[in-house]
């Protein structure tokens, strides 16, 4: 093998960081484990105590690796993390408005044409959501006035700084709105990375959805849903405060720092407590907050711990920073709001003051610290401030005349001058810029600043001063948001996904494992090796690339595990070829590698395209299924024909051919000699393959068309958990006046006593009031079964516009999967008739299988058309592809080898010499889809059932279907050209001596 040392180089390095970044992951359940022993008493497990115990240790090392010391942060960013459905949470897709970015942009103009057009576009937007809304309202603006320019509509002092005035063309108009809405998408994003962060959930993420205008959010392990609603939608609220000094709001929180410990006093009085607590409560009598502070230890100290002194009520939790503000440590803010909220708080406190969060924590020892600003409200304590996010007509990073990172800051006319009067008043003093009630900058006025032109100096990064910059401007235009695709998972689904999961993956590669050893015996213990190997390589690289493993992601890893099988199977196969036709060991080891080389290249670079496209295209779980394969593609590449082949070699070094075998009793004769005349059957194959599709389309349209998912169609879907078997058809009795007759299925979901309840009621609706309505009715309509105790541990739902989207982009998948794999096998094999009969076999395949669900709909198996189905879909051309490329490979290298033969002469011997390759792989992908759908859980029936007939005619189609058409379209022509100029072609088709490969 040539590069034997860069390959074993290659694989050590890979081996090393795989290891390094799954060792994380073992920590981290090492902690967790921990945390769950800490918290379990009497067999009960206290979330409470378990979460703070993994609180206590986020900023504490948890252990030591060449004298650098990881944290529980440090661990869980890089970890191998679990998806929603297998660990439970929300995942949510919103859309930011460009109705109201217009409208902004527009000074709210009551002109009737323009809101007239703007309710149309927003009306068409949700049968054609591909188009952009810019273009929708142009062309309804045009409509509802004719010959009218946009340029009176913007130009005004919202548009001062983009240049727009009456003469303004429309095509600059809308650019600048294009721009405009791009902006505003960018500052809600960032917006909104910034309150997902603030919410605390363990490894969210947030993502824009490529070409809309659209932003994924995923928050593992939250268990409110309603509370993520309202943090996600919420409108940015930026306000300007003036700010008090400490000396001025320091007695009043010392105040109700004794109010509140005279409290705790006067009860821990009246309760038996021991002598430790009533020291506590007494140590609050000072009546100085100052003097209080004074006494707690510095943070991050030796002596900051729970022994240290602790004061009164406040003073345990607050901390003195330096320059005289005040912290708190960021576990402890849910109990310091507790105390804030209080009567005595609320009775004590003036009411124009508010104590608010700064944006950053403050990492100090080993404790992170978040300051406290208080910020001055109206004597009303009422909601507005002197200056809110209105003003702002722009801002941006800049430098300072040292070259330090600043922000500037413009304001319109009127934002000026309050904004002067403002900062007249409070020269020396500091004034807050405050988003969503949380403080991202309190600087010092240093003078009276008129103009609106405002320079923000501290000590900012380049980043820090880019956020800030983004969340000024972020009040500059409305942008709300709206929900359009949503799924809660409970954690009871996820852990049942988990074992799923596991189950099936264990059984799938315990079972080809026996399998190989069977078959091959030394050298499928080789295989064996290197397909452990493999995935170990996958779940390494997935960890890190901080990818979190989800169950479509499970799949995806079970089918590559049995795909990965094919390049041993078929590198095998050859050796084994080349034994029989009297090689050496060594020769026919080599022989095998090299000559399969090019058709596992060649499949997996297929198979890798398809990666690609859904990756690009897909969402959510689609998604998640494509990283994994195309992570498995690269990775059992590696393996199966560079690994495996150090072992082989290692173990044949200085042998003979005794040392290793390639064939059991079982399959030493298996498939030998075959000689089956398939192409002679391709008409009967055209013929079955017709009628199949023509049933399955004819019962689709008698059953009222396919039977799509919320995917597709839009409308909510609703798992119900239940303590006694239901019957699904009485369940949609009682539901379905509830729904107001809208669209209804109730079907068993995995168990008896699971129901999974969908329905179009309110569909087109997307806004929350929708959502709490179509609950209501299925909560009312549930009611008659409440001696069955329903519970819902999972709910999702798709708007229109993203289930009109997801058609389109599944529509498009397939047709670029087919385009790239047509052009793909056209520069390989150089002849069209080669790729038109692959498209065409593939395009059959994908027919076959989507005839098969209302053919299986008929006899009682009702599976949803979904994300997943396409993603089988995609997975079952890629099997296909892997085994005409095969048949491909041998026709070229026959072809090659004898030049006077024809087509037709080597095409039957093809098929007949890759037979067993074709059968083994066929095989062993079955068994492991097969597992699938029985231990995969209901989430994955319909991928799996997919998979398996897709399996069956991927196969039969790759035999009597694909290289048959090249034979009627291509291989006659050929051989009449031939007979015409005189050539003899009369050589046997099955003489397979002579159609033997030459010795590499």
């Amino acid at each position: 093998m040539r590069n034997k040392g860069i390959i074993i180089a290659l694989t050590v390095v890979v081996s090393v960081l795989c290891a390094y970044f799954l060792f994380f992951t073992y920590v981290s359940r090492g902690v967790q484990q921990k945390a769950v022993a800490y918290a379990t008493q009497g067999g009960q497990l206290n979330e409470i105590k378990r979460q703070h115990y993994l609180d206590s240790v986020w900023r504490a090392p948890v252990f030591s690796f060449l004298g650098a010391d990881y944290t529980y942060r440090d661990v869980r960013q890089n970890e191998l993390g679990l998806g929603l459905d297998l660990k439970g949470g929300m995942h949510v897709t919103l859309e930011v408005s460009p109705v109201e970015i217009v409208r902004a942009m527009a000074a709210n103009s009551k002109e009737p044409g323009f809101n007239k057009a703007l309710a149309l576009a927003q009306e068409r937007q949700k049968t054609n959501s591909g188009t952009p809304f810019t273009s929708l309202f142009y062309q309804a603006y045009q409509e509802v006035a004719p010959g009218k320019q946009l340029a009176p509509l913007f130009a005004n002092s919202v548009n001062k700084d983009r240049k727009i005035d009456r003469s303004t063309s429309d095509a600059k108009v809308l650019a600048a709105i294009n721009k405009e809405e791009e902006e505003a998408i960018d500052r809600s994003f960032d917006i909104l990375r910034k309150r997902v962060d603030k919410f605390g959930v363990n490894q969210p993420n947030i993502q824009r959805v490529k070409g809309t205008g659209r932003i994924q959010v995923e928050l593992p392990g939250v268990d409110n849903p309603d509370r993520v609603r309202k943090l996600l939608q919420g409108q940015a609220k930026l306000e300007f405060y003036e700010v008090w000094s400490p000396q001025e709001f320091f007695p009043y929180v010392g105040q109700l720092d004794k109010i509140l410990t005279d409290k705790e006093k006067a009860a821990a009085t009246t309760a038996t407590t021991t002598p430790a607590t009533a020291a506590t409560a007494a140590a609050g009598d000072s009546s100085s907050l100052a003097a209080q502070l004074a006494k707690k230890p510095a943070v991050g100290s030796k002596t900051d711990s729970a022994k240290a002194p602790q004061g009164g009520a406040l003073t345990r939790l607050l901390t003195q920073l330096p320059g005289g503000a005040l912290g708190v440590n960021l576990r402890d803010t849910a109990r310091l709001n507790q105390l804030l909220r209080s009567d005595e708080a609320r009775a004590t406190l003036p009411p124009n003051l508010a104590l608010l969060y700064d944006a950053k924590p403050k990492d100090l020892g080993n404790q992170s610290i978040i300051q406290l600003v208080a910020v001055k409200k109206d004597r009303t304590g009422a909601t507005p401030a002197p200056l809110t996010g209105e003003v702002v007509s722009d801002a941006r990073m800049d430098y300072d005349q040292t070259g330090r990172p600043e922000v500037s800051m413009s304001m319109n006319p009127s934002g000026s001058k309050k904004w002067q009067r403002m900062t007249a008043a409070n020269i020396g003093k500091q004034v807050a810029v405050v988003l969503d009630d949380v403080v991202y900058s309190d600087p010092v006025v240093q003078s009276e600043i008129s103009g609106g032109n405002t320079q923000i100096s501290g000590s900012f990064t380049i980043e820090e001063a880019q956020d800030l910059a983004q969340t000024l401007k972020a009040g500059k235009l409305p942008a709300p948001t709206r929900i359009v695709e949503e799924a809660v998972v409970g954690p009871s689904l996820g852990q049942e996904a988990i074992n799923q999961g596991l189950y099936s993956s264990l059984a799938g590669l315990l079972i080809i494992m026996v399998f190989m050893t069977v078959y091959y015996g030394r050298a499928g213990l080789v295989a064996d090796a290197a397909l452990l190997f493999n995935m170990f390589l996958i779940l390494g690289v997935l960890a890190q690339f901080g990818t979190a493993l989800t169950l479509p992601g499970i799949a995806g890893l079970i089918l590559v595990i049995a795909s990965s099988v094919d390049a041993n199977v078929l590198i095998f196969e050859r050796i084994r070829e080349e034994l029989d036709h009297g090689l050496s060991l060594h020769d026919a080891v080599n022989a095998g590698y090299n000559r399969a080389f090019s058709a596992i290249f060649d499949s997996n670079v297929t198979t890798m395209l398809i990666a690609i496209i859904l990756g690009f295209f897909g969402t959510g779980p689609v998604q998640s299924f494509a990283v994994t394969l195309g992570i498995g593609v690269l990775t059992s590449f590696l393996s199966a024909v560079y690994v495996s082949r150090l072992i082989i070699e290692a173990l044949i070094k200085g042998k003979t051919t005794s040392s290793i075998s390639f064939s059991t009793f079982l399959s030493r004769n298996l498939f030998q000699n075959v000689n089956f005349d398939i192409v002679g059957k391709r008409k009967i194959a055209y013929a079955a393959s017709t009628a199949i599709i023509v049933v399955g389309f004819v019962l689709m349209y008698l059953q009222g068309g396919p039977n799509l998912g919320v995917d597709f169609k839009g409308g909510r879907a609703y798992v119900v958990d239940f303590n006694k078997p239901m019957v699904s058809s009485e369940v949609a009795d009682q539901l379905r006046p509830a729904f107001k007759g809208a669209g209804l299925e109730v079907k068993q979901y995995g168990n008896p006593n699971r129901l999974r309840i969908t329905t179009g009621y309110l569909a087109e609706d997307e806004s929350a009031t929708a959502d709490k309505q179509v609950r209501q009715a299925l909560d009312a309509g549930l009611q008659k079964f409440a001696s069955a105790n329903p519970k819902v541990p999972s709910a999702s739902k798709v708007g229109a516009t993203i289930a009109d989207d997801i058609k389109r982009t599944s529509v498009l998948s397939l047709a670029l999967t087919l385009l790239g794999i047509f052009v793909y096998v056209l520069f390989r094999f150089e002849k069209w008739q080669y790729s038109m009969a692959a498209v065409i076999a593939l395009f059959h395949d994908a027919l076959l299988v989507i005839a098969a669900y209302p053919i299986a709909r008929a006899f009682g198996l009702n599976y949803e058309m979904d994300q997943i189905f396409v993603a089988a879909v995609l997975s079952i051309i890629g099997f296909s592809m892997n085994d005409t490329v095969v048949i491909y490979d041998r026709i070229r290298e026959y072809l090659r080898n004898d030049p006077k033969l024809t087509f037709a002469q080597v095409v039957n011997p093809a098929l007949n010499s890759t037979f067993s390759r074709t059968m083994i792989t066929f095989t062993t992908v079955f068994l492991v889809v097969l597992v699938l759908y029985i231990f995969g859980g209901e989430t994955l029936r319909s991928f799996s059932f997919a998979m398996m007939i897709g399996i069956i005619f991927g196969t039969y189609s790759s035999l009597f279907i694909a290289t048959p058409i090249i034979l009627d379209t291509y291989g006659k022509k050929e051989e009449r050209e031939r007979l015409a100029a005189g050539e003899n072609i009369t050589a046997a088709p099955g003489d397979a001596p002579r159609l033997r490969p030459t010795t590499v």
